[in-house]
């Protein structure tokens, strides 16, 4: 290969990190580096340290190089995301320093702008591609020691003089042991107990974890326990002030392996590396790796010949997208277990998008329209967040979708205990836009479905929320047992009181009781029931998905709505993954999948959606959601994404324009 044929490499960030990785360049294969991108292009030594490669005033100047094909981070972690995102919107191929993000919220955020622009992303673990790790690899699938049982792995040193500025030490700029280094023996202990599984690595089931802050709030010294579904069981720790021996041992049912210093092999600049495995009778055997080159140079060629193939991802035992998303997710539980969370991560800090900009609404891919009491326009599908437990995850998601044109946001004083209402408020404060998003509320959830539990909990959720008022309000479900009027009386104070400013309604409500409370509101004057929160999919509800759920899907009911003029906001408007791959004749994994939706009706109509999902490039679930928008009567439909990948597929049922006839077709062939 050329000089002129290799990747043309630009490093964002001038630190020791990035030395590193020039000198890997320099004895890559692949590849070679263009320029260094830094905010201080004065810095001495900068010329001395990167020799022949361009010093570049800014990272955006970098990105914006024609000259420069991919691009490897190598700035503190509190900025991969952001930088990694821009990167994929220049269109440059991105090798990101570890960890990827600060968590597997931020990670996934990061492969999602890759994805759509269709470029390489990879987490910049070495060692996973030094021939060191093949090699260990290929003696484990041998079962040189019998069957594993348990995985001994550390990662710690002493950072001297300590000095509480230093990025290690700083909450700041997200220090600590985990982030560091721990994630080292957590995506081995990953990949040595998925040998031999589909994708080369597995999850644990359980992730146990102790730890120290120190005074500047990061974890000093952390030990974990990791417990994977083959029985294996892990156990790891990392620090930032406490030398640790760092030696890789992995105890089999035959006998067991030793490797100091795994993560550096032989060394950055090369050597021989060493497998010291013992038999069972105590017998002794030194496998020897000799390999001369710089550590950081086979992550080069990896990704070098990753991006010369089209590949978006490293290739095995690389960090592949799923590898790097399950490593983050142990080391969110180990952070979690120990209460280690980052400055940056709370809402009062993080007033800005993941890469950086003020909150404003980008787009117009959510359609928006207008319905009876409700002064604002609003968007033409809600988001629900009953997937996320943390302020940063939520809030990529809230982002995204306001981005998109999406302002309408479900909640309710049942969910999670209060979390989703915590998480919204916070958003809503920490972006300053609550005036320009609506807010569904809840209450009076089965057993404490009575009148005057309806003011109790809203007080509850506006605290939560940090608003005075929500815009719509839903009993989340009825009592029969207590006359309609005692309710419609409830809802009707409190928009009189003005902590509700729009319609009010019932989720999960019947036709008869919905006419009976508008009568009741028409007969006193009182708020009239305006909106209703049932069931509606392409896809008919077989069976409840909770005890007292009601569907609006038949025709009685289409004909009720369209005549009353009542807007339907539908829950489980994308029959909770029935039209994704999770789903099918034959297929039981998700027991509570297929109790709540299996029928030969709906698998004709999943058949249906399929085949004109072919013919407009987009999945069934996408058409089964288009369908839901389409319908002649009013109709919202309420989604719940669990990722920011999910929202922006779901999203993608706005460009679908049905026709009468299809969505007749899609209902009845």
């Amino acid at each position: 290969m050329t000089n002129r044929d290799k990747i043309r490499w630009g490093i964002l960030g001038p630190g020791r990190i990035a030395a590193d990785f020039f000198a890997g360049v320099a004895q890559s294969e692949t590849g070679r580096v263009e320029a260094i991108g830094t905010r201080n292009p004065d810095r001495p030594g900068l010329v001395e340290t990167f020799p022949g490669a361009r010093i570049v005033h800014g990272y955006n100047a970098l990105l914006a190089d024609p000259a420069i094909d991919a691009v490897y981070i190598a700035t503190p972690h509190l900025s991969h995301a952001e930088w990694a995102i821009k990167a994929a919107e220049h269109g440059k191929h991105v090798l990101c320093e570890k960890p990827m993000g600060l968590s597997a919220a931020e990670a996934e955020a990061m492969q999602e702008a890759a994805r759509q622009a269709g470029t390489f992303l990879g987490e910049a673990y070495m060692y996973r591609l030094h021939p060191l790790t093949s090699k260990l690899i290929e003696q484990l699938e041998a079962r040189a020691i019998g069957d594993v049982r348990l995985i001994k792995s550390s990662f710690g040193f002493a950072k001297l003089p300590y000095d509480p500025r230093h990025r290690l030490f700083s909450n700041d700029l997200a220090g600590g042991g985990i982030l560091d280094v721990g994630g080292y023996p957590v995506s081995m202990a990953r990949l040595i107990a998925g040998i031999g599984s589909e994708t080369g690595v597995i999850e644990p089931d359980k992730v146990f974890a102790v730890g120290h802050l120190g005074k500047t709030g990061v974890d000093e010294w952390s030990a974990a326990v990791l417990y994977f579904p083959n029985g294996i069981i892990a156990e790891l720790s990392c620090s930032v002030s406490l030398a640790q021996d760092n030696v890789l041992r992995i105890f089999g049912t035959e006998g067991r392996i030793e490797v100091d210093q795994f993560w550096f092999a032989a060394g950055k600049q090369g050597g021989t590396a060493t497998i010291r495995l013992f038999a069972a009778d105590g017998a002794g055997q030194d496998i020897l790796v000799d390999e001369p080159r710089h550590i950081y140079s086979f992550e080069v060629d990896a990704a070098g010949a990753a991006i010369r193939a089209g590949r978006k991802e490293f290739a095995y035992p690389g960090m592949t997208r799923a590898d790097t998303l399950g490593n983050l997710r142990v080391m969110d539980k180990w952070r979690a277990a120990i209460g280690l969370e980052y400055a940056l991560e709370t809402p009062s800090v993080r007033t800005r998008t993941l890469r950086g900009d003020v909150l404003a609404r980008r787009q117009d891919h959510v359609a928006r329209g207008r319905i009876a009491g409700l002064p604002k326009e609003m968007s033409k599908a809600a988001l629900g967040m009953m997937e996320f437990s943390t302020f940063p995850g939520a809030a990529i998601v809230l982002d995204a979708f306001f981005e998109a044109g999406g302002n309408l946001i479900d909640s309710a004083f049942q969910y999670g205990g209060g979390t989703q209402d915590r998480l919204i408020g916070e958003w809503m404060q920490s972006r300053g836009v609550r005036e320009q998003v609506m807010i569904i509320e809840k209450g009076a959830h089965s057993p404490l479905c009575y009148p005057d539990v309806i003011g109790k909990q809203l007080t509850v959720s506006l605290d939560r929320l940090k608003s005075d008022y929500v815009d719509i309000y839903f009993m989340h479900r009825d009592n029969p047992d207590i006359p309609v009027g005692e309710f419609v009386d409830a809802m009707d104070a409190e928009v009189r009181a003005g902590r509700i400013r729009g319609p009010v309604g019932g989720s999960n409500w019947t036709r008869e009781r919905m006419d009976e409370a508008i009568a009741y509101a028409e007969r006193t004057g009182k708020t009239k029931p305006s909106v209703l929160s049932n069931n509606f999919s392409l896809a008919d509800m077989v069976q409840p998905v909770w005890a007292g759920c009601i569907a609006s899907s038949d025709a009685e009911w289409k004909s009720w709505l369209a005549d009353r003029k009542v807007t339907n906001f539908a829950w489980s408007s994308q029959a909770r993954g029935f039209f994704t791959d999770r789903a099918g004749r034959g297929r039981f994994s998700d027991p509570e999948l297929a109790r709540a939706w299996y029928s030969e009706t709906n698998f004709a109509r999943r058949d249906r959606a399929e085949e004109l999902g072919k013919r407009l490039g987009k999945d069934p679930i996408q058409v089964a959601l288009a369908y839901v928008l389409q319908q002649p009567w009013p109709v919202i439909p309420l989604i719940g994404p669990r990722s920011l990948a999910e929202l922006n597929h779901s999203l993608g049922a706005f460009d679908i324009q049905l026709s009468h006839e299809e969505v007749r077709w899609l209902e009845n062939g």
